[in-house]
């Protein structure tokens, strides 16, 4: 048995099928199968259960992936044992909405990577949530609480919203409103924007907060910013903000085999104190 082996246990746990697991590897399907089933035969155990058409880790195998993980923790570090850095080194990968991560994260990211010469951050911003139970985080900040998965959790801060209008806009005929997609509708922002009658004069439906915000700085369109990426508005004699009841508190998910790792140590705790700042 090989690491280049493991990383095929990886890849179906990811990819859910023999197919998307060899395409991610630049390998064929039938290799994937083929060096799958060595694997079994080695460890004695079955990996996955084929159940509606996707490859699903049985029990065992969740105990091997977690193995891997730590194995390619490990690899990391033996890949930059030439650092002489005297802090803790690693390779830590954080997804985060891309606002959090502008608004809050960015303005004491380059001070911290400097002084932590040991540390890497792959930070993803995407709107789409990185699946956190198949370990392609290592790190998660989260808009309310998950109901369910194997990690630690930390509670970061309860964020705040402003409903913003223009001054100008005086008639229902001048009125666009932005907002979320229906899909977002139960979020507390939304659902009090529903409550002050706005929300059947949504005509700009995105998720994308930064291009309400765009639409709002141009006193264009009403819409609900949370606080982090209001400052500036607030001060803007030409919109009225008012404070609302909403609120979305914000969590940490961590990873429960690298809660005693030194660097992800390091970098929950710088996390903890951009959102104390």
């Amino acid at each position: 048995m090989n690491w280049d082996d493991l990383k095929i246990v990886t890849a179906v746990r990811n990819k859910g099928t023999y197919a998307k697991a060899g395409a991610d590897l630049r390998i064929d399907e039938t290799t994937v199968a083929r060096r799958l089933e060595r694997i079994q035969k080695a460890l004695g155990v079955t990996l996955f259960d084929a159940i509606d058409g996707a490859r699903k880790p049985t029990p065992q195998c969740e105990a091997v992936l977690a193995h891997i993980e730590e194995m390619a923790k490990t690899a990391g570090k033996i890949s930059v044992i030439g650092n002489k850095s005297a802090g803790p080194v690693g390779n830590i990968r954080l997804t985060s909405t891309p606002s959090i991560a502008e608004q809050i994260l960015a303005p004491g990211l380059g001070k911290f990577l400097l002084a932590n010469p040991g540390l890497s951050l792959e930070l993803d911003t995407s709107n789409q949530n990185l699946n956190f139970s198949q370990w392609e985080a290592d790190l998660a900040i989260r808009l309310g609480k998950p109901t369910k998965g194997a990690f630690s959790i930390r509670k970061l801060a309860d964020i705040k919203f402003y409903l913003f209008q223009p001054k100008t806009m005086a008639t229902d005929t001048d009125t666009l409103v932005c907002a979320y997609p229906e899909a977002l509708d139960e979020t507390p922002e939304m659902t009090e924007l529903k409550a002050k009658g706005f929300s059947q004069n949504r005509r700009l439906k995105t998720s994308n907060v930064r291009l309400i915000r765009s639409v709002i700085k141009n006193q264009t369109g009403i819409g609900v910013l949370p606080q982090h990426l209001s400052a500036d508005l607030l001060d803007d004699n030409g919109l009225t903000a008012t404070p609302l009841k909403a609120r979305r508190d914000v969590f940490l998910l961590i990873q429960p085999h690298l809660k005693s790792d030194p660097a992800t140590r390091l970098v929950v705790n710088w996390i903890v104190g951009q959102f104390a700042g």
